[in-house]
């Protein structure tokens, strides 16, 4: 149901709750409410999440908003919504406030309620970040296996330019175990990957590996 449909139906339950006295459907109508209110927040905050990317800005209004949509969706019993808001705030907490040892935990929630549920786009993003805070520990072998359990899960879904946002991690993992061959590979195949895709961010990513692993095209 769409939040069109849910909006109208709330609407339709006050009436006849003024109208009638029919009050039953008042609490179903409110819980459909907290669903659109949920998803919103979701959107609202994903918004402001890309706007802050690109201008490498904080703003807690973003983190306000992914707290709320997991509040919301806790109350609900979705465990898949509740899942990627999780997600949403365990990042917040990992790329714009640089705090793993709070966004650790809150991403390892986030992927068990999405395994749960079976929700692999989730499972592979908190995975993904869960293995950047390990290679930013230098806990190098875990990063590896999150790494590539996401990739595998994301291959799954085809979701190719995360596959290849991936690998690009990847290729980094593996300069740093100095599996230099290998990383020279992922890169390789990053781009092809990329570039099919048309992800042109992704591809820039690319290139910055490239002159990272020292085979800058000329």
């Amino acid at each position: 149901m769409g939040a069109e449909d849910r909006i109208e139906r709330a609407r339709q339950a006050c009436d006849r709750a003024v109208f009638v006295g029919d009050m039953a459907t008042l609490d179903t109508a409110a819980r459909e409410l907290d669903a659109v209110e949920a998803d919103l927040a979701v959107a609202r905050g994903r918004i402001m999440q890309a706007r802050s990317r690109e201008r490498r800005t904080e703003n807690p209004a973003e983190l306000a908003s992914f707290e709320r949509a997991a509040d919301l969706y806790r109350g609900l019993g979705d465990v898949r919504g509740e899942g990627e808001a999780l997600f949403w705030v365990g990042t917040y907490h990992q790329m714009s406030l640089r705090d793993d040892d709070t966004a650790v935990p809150v991403l390892q929630r986030s992927y068990e309620l999405a395994a749960q549920v079976g929700d692999k786009l989730t499972m592979s993003y908190a995975l993904r970040h869960l293995g950047y805070a390990d290679h930013t520990a230098g806990r190098l072998a875990a990063a590896r296996e999150r790494l590539e359990e996401s990739t595998r899960l994301r291959r799954e879904i085809g979701l190719l330019p995360g596959v290849a946002a991936n690998l690009v991690g990847l290729a980094y993992v593996a300069a740093a175990q100095g599996r230099r061959d290998d990383g020279l590979a992922l890169i390789e195949e990053a781009g092809s990957i990329a570039e099919a895709s048309g992800a042109e961010a992704i591809r820039r990513q690319v290139e910055e590996a490239r002159v990272h692993l020292g085979t800058a095209q000329t």
